[in-house]
């Protein structure tokens, strides 16, 4: 299994709209095999993320790296580090009512930006199970958010 630096490396070379495609081809696999094929990055588990286009007011799901935190669950705006946020971030700023799946299963959650020693701590926690995101960072200007996701 490749390393989470490989991954992270991989996917910094790979362009916005490529990434979006890729996502796009993702979404019909993970749901058909419920996540069986395509539900993990490495070690890191993969969820489908259903939001609301700030402009379009259409569903919009695109697979998304998560840590599982009790009934929470967080996720990592990192966009492989490219200098815009990843849209579904966009989206969930405009609008944090948003569902969850996860090996087949929906849920109903509520986003919100972890701030402070919060942010840190759920920064370290995801970065032991994908290391990738540190590479992210360091590769970009912005701010990253951290998305919480509780139940609703």
């Amino acid at each position: 299994m490749p390393s989470d630096h490989a991954y992270s490396r991989f996917t910094t070379t790979i362009s916005g709209p490529t990434l979006r495609r890729l996502g796009k081809l993702n979404v019909p696999v993970y749901r058909l095999t419920r996540g069986r094929v395509l539900g993990r990055v490495g070690r890191a588990p993969v969820l489908l993320l259903t939001t609301t286009g700030r402009r379009s007011g259409q569903p919009r799901t695109t697979p998304v790296v998560f840590l599982a935190d009790g009934e929470r669950m967080v996720v990592i705006g990192s966009n492989a580090g490219n200098e815009r946020p990843p849209a579904w971030a966009l989206n969930l700023e405009a609008s944090p009512d948003a569902e969850v799946e996860v090996r087949g299963r929906r849920a109903s959650v509520r986003a919100r930006i972890a701030e402070g020693q919060e942010r840190d701590e759920l920064w370290r926690r995801m970065n032991e199970q994908y290391a990738g995101f540190d590479d992210y960072r360091e590769r970009t200007g912005r701010r990253i958010n951290v998305f919480v996701l509780e139940p609703r």
